[in-house]
C-alpha cells in the first residue's frame, strides 16, 4: 500500500465517520428540539451535511464513470442548499435572541432557497456551473462550468450574510454562558462549509501534480469539521430545552458515544480489516465481521463501564454530589412493585419455614388497613374484592394495647411497628393453626425476622412516599425556573411572555377574566408585570389593576370579528367573552341566549381564553419590539453625535 493509498483510505474513513455523525446530529435534534426552530434548522443543515458526504463515499465506491457522475451530480443538492439553510439559520438566531425578523430578513431567506433551486437546476440540466466529470487516480470530480466563480461568490456571500447575523446575535446575548455557546456556534458553523466546499472542483490540478499535499490537507480539514460538528451540536443542545445544563451535556455525551463513536469505529473496524483481508488473500475470511461484532461489544461495554465517572469528572463540577445522590436514589428506589415482590419473598420463606398455610401484610392506609401482598393456598382476596372481615376498620381493636401476635377469627395476627415512635403501620397475618399461637422458639425466631424484614421495607416506603409527594411540589417549580433560566439566556427581561409557557399564560388569564371586576386573581396576577400593562398605566393613572382590565378588554377586542355584532357562529367566541366576563352573565343565560349546550359552551369558552392569550402575548412581543426600536434609535443619535 503507498503512501498516497493510505492517505485516500483514511479520508474515507474520516468521511464516512462525518457522515455518521452529521446523520446522528440530525436524529439528536429531531428527538429532542423539535419544537425550537434554531434546532430544526440546524437538522434540515446536518441532513444536507450528511446527503454531501453520502455522495462523496457512493461515488468512491464504484468503478462505473456513470455512476460516480450521477452521484457527484446529486452531491449539488447538499452543496447548492447550504448556504440558504445558512441565512435560514442566522434569522432564527436572531429571533431567538429577541430581534425577530420585520420581513426583511424573511425575504432574504426566501430569495436565498430561490437562488438555491436555481443554481441546483443549473447543475443538474447544464454544464454551465459543474462540466463533465474528470477521471483521476485517486478520486473523480465534475470539471468547473464557467457560471462556477459566480456560484462560488453566492456562497460566500450568503454565508458572509449569515456570519454577520451570527455576530449580532453574538452582541444580543446577556450571559457569559450564553456568549460562550454562541462563540462555539460560530466557530461549529464553519464545519457544514468546509464539509460542503467541492475542494477537488478548485484543487483538481493540485491533487494531480502535488498529491501528498493535497491529500493530507483535505485529511486534516475533514478531522476539523468533525470537532466543528461536535462544537455545533454542543450549542445548539441548549436551545429550546428547560433541563439543567449537566442533563443537557449527559445526553449529548452519551449520544455521541453510542451513535458516532460507535459507528464510525465500527466502520474503521470493517474498512481495516477488509483491506488486511485482501492483503492476505482472505477476502472472504469469517474474521471481518467476527472483528466487527468484538469491536462493538467491547465498545458498548467501555461506554457503560466509563460514562457516568467521566459525567462526574466533567460535567457535574461542584454538583458532584447533589448528582451522585439522585443517582443513588435511582438505582435503590424501592417502587410499589419491588416493595410487593420483596415482602411476598419473606412471606413465601416463613410459610415453608412454619407451615402456615397462607399469611398476608396489611398496610395502614388513610381510610384504615390495606391488604398489601397475601400468599399461600388460601388467598384472603380469592373470591372477593374486598379485604377479609379480620380485616374491616370498624372491627379493629387498639394494636396499642397488644404487645404481640394475638388471635382474631381464623387468623393470627402481628403488629407491625414503625423502628422510630412504635406507631402501628400495619399487620402480619397468619392463617391459624390451632386456637392458640404455638410457636416453637426457633420459629418465633423466624417471625421475628421476617416482621422485621417487612416492616423495614414498609417504613422505606412510607419514607419514600413523603418524598415523592416533596417532589410532586416541587417539579412544577422548577420547570418554570428552567424555563425562565432557559429563556433568559438569550432574552433576559425582554418580554414575560417569551418566559413563560402557553399554559401558564393562558393560566393567567383565564383568572384575571374570573376576577375582571375585582378579586385577587386580578389584583395579584403575574400578569401586572408585562410590559404592555406597566405602558398602559400612563393613561390610567397610574393604576396597574385598571391597565390590566384594559389590557383584557383591549385582548378581547383583537378576538371580535369585522362588522355589526350578531349572535352566530363566527361571533360565538367574542360573544362568549364579552358576555360572561364584561357582563358577568350566568352559564345558563349565555347557553340559552347563544343556543348551545353548556358542555359545548365550556368547550368554545376555553378555545375563545387560549385566543386572548394569544393576543396579550402579541401585544406583549410588540411593546418589546418597539423597546427595542427605541433604545437603538436613542443609541444611533448619540452614535451620530458623538461622531
Amino acid at each position: 500500500m503507498t503512501t498516497i493509498d493510505l492517505l485516500l483510505l483514511l479520508n474515507r474513513i474520516v468521511t464516512a465517520g462525518n457522515a455518521i455523525t452529521a446523520f446522528s446530529f440530525l436524529l439528536y435534534a429531531l428527538t429532542f428540539n423539535l419544537r425550537e426552530r434554531v434546532a430544526r434548522t440546524f437538522a434540515l443543515l446536518m441532513g444536507l451535511v450528511t446527503w454531501v458526504y453520502l455522495g462523496d463515499i457512493l461515488a468512491g465506491t464504484t468503478t462505473n464513470s456513470l455512476e460516480i457522475e450521477m452521484w457527484l451530480r446529486l452531491q449539488w443538492l447538499g452543496i447548492s442548499f447550504l448556504p440558504a439553510v445558512y441565512v435560514q439559520l442566522s434569522d432564527a438566531l436572531l429571533e431567538v435572541t429577541g430581534r425577530p425578523s420585520r420581513g426583511r430578513r424573511k425575504l432574504a431567506v426566501l430569495a436565498s432557497y430561490v437562488a438555491s433551486g436555481l443554481w441546483l437546476s443549473a447543475v443538474a440540466f447544464t454544464d454551465l456551473v459543474a462540466g463533465r466529470m474528470v477521471p483521476s487516480g485517486a478520486a473523480a470530480y465534475l470539471q468547473p462550468g464557467p457560471l462556477f466563480p459566480l456560484f462560488g461568490l453566492f456562497f460566500l456571500g450568503a454565508c458572509g450574510f449569515a456570519g454577520l447575523n451570527f455576530w449580532r446575535a453574538y452582541r444580543r446575548c446577556l450571559t457569559r454562558t450564553s456568549r460562550r455557546r454562541m462563540v462555539y456556534l460560530m466557530v461549529g458553523s464553519l464545519g457544514p462549509i468546509l464539509a460542503s466546499w467541492p475542494f477537488l472542483m478548485m484543487g483538481g490540478r493540485v491533487a494531480g501534480d502535488l498529491p501528498h499535499l493535497f491529500w493530507v490537507s483535505l485529511l486534516i480539514i475533514t478531522m476539523g469539521v468533525t470537532w466543528m460538528l461536535v462544537l455545533m451540536a454542543y450549542a445548539i443542545a441548549y436551545y429550546g430545552v428547560s433541563i439543567p445544563d449537566r442533563v443537557v451535556k449527559a445526553r449529548l455525551f452519551q449520544w455521541i458515544l453510542r451513535g458516532p463513536v460507535v459507528a464510525s469505529t465500527v466502520l474503521a473496524v470493517m474498512v481495516l480489516a477488509n483491506r488486511v483481508a485482501s492483503i492476505l488473500g482472505l477476502e472472504d475470511s469469517r474474521l471481518i465481521p467476527m472483528a466487527m461484532v468484538i469491536s462493538l461489544l467491547l465498545l458498548q461495554h467501555f461506554i457503560t463501564l466509563l460514562r457516568r465517572p467521566i459525567e462526574r469528572v466533567f460535567f457535574y463540577g461542584q454538583d458532584r454530589q447533589d448528582v451522585v445522590r439522585l443517582q443513588l436514589l435511582e438505582e435503590r428506589l424501592l417502587t410499589t412493585g419491588d416493595l410487593k415482590q420483596f415482602i411476598e419473598s419473606v412471606l413465601n420463606a416463613f410459610c415453608d419455614i412454619t407451615g402456615i398455610q397462607a399469611a398476608f401484610v396489611a398496610v395502614m392506609g388513610g381510610d384504615g388497613l390495606e391488604l398489601e401482598v397475601a400468599v399461600g393456598a388460601e388467598d384472603p382476596l380469592r373470591g372477593s374484592e374486598d379485604l377479609p372481615a379480620v380485616l374491616v376498620t370498624d372491627q379493629r381493636v387498639d394494636f396499642d394495647e397488644v404487645g404481640s401476635v394475638f388471635v382474631w377469627d381464623s387468623y393470627w395476627l402481628l403488629p407491625l411497628r414503625a423502628p422510630e415512635g412504635g406507631e402501628v403501620i400495619g399487620l402480619l397475618g397468619m392463617r391459624a393453626r390451632a386456637a392458640e399461637p404455638d410457636f416453637d422458639p426457633e420459629e418465633l425466631a423466624v417471625l421475628a425476622e421476617s416482621a422485621r424484614r417487612v416492616t423495614v421495607a414498609i417504613s422505606d416506603r412510607l419514607l419514600q412516599r413523603e418524598v415523592f409527594a416533596a417532589v410532586d411540589r416541587l417539579v412544577p417549580e422548577v420547570e418554570t425556573i428552567q424555563r425562565m433560566r432557559a429563556a433568559g439566556r438569550y432574552m433576559g427581561a425582554e418580554s414575560m411572555a417569551a418566559l413563560t409557557s402557553e399554559g401558564d399564560l393562558v393560566h393567567w388569564v383565564r383568572g384575571a377574566l374570573g376576577h375582571y371586576w375585582g378579586g385577587p386573581r386580578l389584583t395579584e396576577s403575574p400578569l401586572l408585570r408585562l410590559r404592555v400593562v406597566r405602558q398602559a398605566m400612563d393613561e390610567h393613572q397610574g393604576n396597574p389593576v385598571n391597565a390590566l382590565r384594559a389590557i383584557l378588554r383591549q385582548a378581547i377586542e383583537h378576538v371580535r370579528p369585522e362588522g355589526e355584532r350578531r349572535f352566530t357562529g363566527e361571533w360565538i367566541l367574542y360573544n362568549i367573552l364579552e358576555m360572561k366576563f364584561l357582563q358577568g352573565r350566568k352559564v345558563r343565560d349565555i347557553a340559552m341566549r347563544l343556543a348551545v349546550s353548556e358542555a359545548d359552551l365550556y368547550r368554545k369558552q376555553r378555545i375563545a381564553i387560549e385566543a386572548v392569550a394569544k393576543a396579550i402575548a402579541e401585544m406583549e412581543r410588540q411593546a418589546a419590539a418597539q423597546r427595542m426600536a427605541q433604545g437603538q434609535g436613542v443609541g444611533a443619535s448619540e452614535e451620530k453625535e458623538s461622531g
